[in-house]
């Protein structure tokens, strides 16, 4: 694809310009009706059809639908041994977690992707970290799952599943983000929110979600947790900074820190070597019934 000028304008350009230039004013004039709108885009993810080099490595796997409240959760499942949840991060597709499925199925276990709440082939209108623990959950249930392997926000989601009580042997982190605070405040700033704006957007997302975003802190949340943990990130992402990860698996008894270097944030799922050291870990902990990781 051919790189665009900067200067350039785009049909997307005019409509994001738009947008903050709406959401600015309303911020001004009425933060309650601007802090309901802001709210309802911050949870509204983008859905791409997956390319396809993913439509294929899906169809080598079996289908299904996993229930979840009044929807389903359009999934697939690789394999046989025991089950390893794959869970993509936002605006992200089962078919994303498909460069993983090679050396999960060659250490010996079975991958199960799925595309998370309103993404992808999957229902819903809204997505979080809280929505993504609740999708973990459903699909765990539904496959027997032992451990989980997510990315970004599919990270988030399994970590805070698993604190939340979801009793997974094992769990491989990948680019984790330690809470979406940082987010809403950037996403403020982004949408030229005011301070009251900002700080309605938060009491919103609030009730919405049942957590206050900031109260959302995986490293604080996740202290006294003992399952088996490996944490992969890379020195140069730029989306989630390194810190996020390197700060769970301090507070995370029993984890393990491997960072990365150039793989940034995406290119590190598509890693040989990435891979190969999330499925062998998974392999050894399972095989072993659970046994406690060394702590890094």
């Amino acid at each position: 694809m051919p790189r665009r000028d900067r200067g350039s304008t785009t049909p997307r350009s005019f409509q994001a310009r738009a947008l903050r230039t709406g959401l600015s004013l309303a911020g001004a004039l009425a933060p309650p009706l601007a802090a309901r709108a802001a709210a309802r885009l911050f949870l509204t993810p983008p859905r791409y059809q997956p390319p396809p080099g993913e439509r294929e490595a899906l169809a080598r796997g079996e289908p299904f639908e996993v229930p979840l409240g009044a929807g389903a959760l359009r999934a697939w499942r690789f394999g046989d041994g025991p089950p390893v949840l794959l869970v993509h991060g936002w605006g992200g597709r089962g078919g994303q977690m498909t460069s993983l499925v090679p050396a999960v199925v060659a250490a010996g276990l079975s991958a199960v992707a799925f595309d998370g709440p309103a993404h992808g082939a999957s229902s819903g209108r809204a997505a979080s970290v809280p929505h993504f623990a609740d999708a973990v959950a459903a699909v765990a249930a539904h496959t027997g799952a032992r451990a989980g392997l997510g990315h970004s926000m599919g990270a988030a989601g399994v970590a805070l599943a698993m604190i939340r009580g979801l009793p997974l042997e094992a769990a491989v982190l990948v680019a984790p983000p330690r809470s979406p605070d940082g987010f809403v405040a950037g996403f403020s700033r982004a949408m030229g929110l005011g301070p009251r704006a900002e700080a309605r957007l938060r009491a919103q997302l609030a009730r919405r979600l049942g957590i206050d975003p900031a109260a959302l802190d995986l490293p604080r949340m996740s202290a006294g947790m003992e399952a088996p943990l490996l944490v992969l990130h890379d020195r140069d992402d730029r989306e989630v900074p390194w810190a996020h990860g390197a700060a769970i698996a301090a507070a995370w008894r029993g984890a393990r820190l491997v960072t990365t270097s150039g793989l940034g944030h995406r290119r590190i799922l598509r890693d040989g070597l990435v891979a190969g050291e999330a499925a062998a870990f998974l392999a050894r902990v399972l095989r072993a019934g659970g046994a406690p990781a060394a702590v890094a």
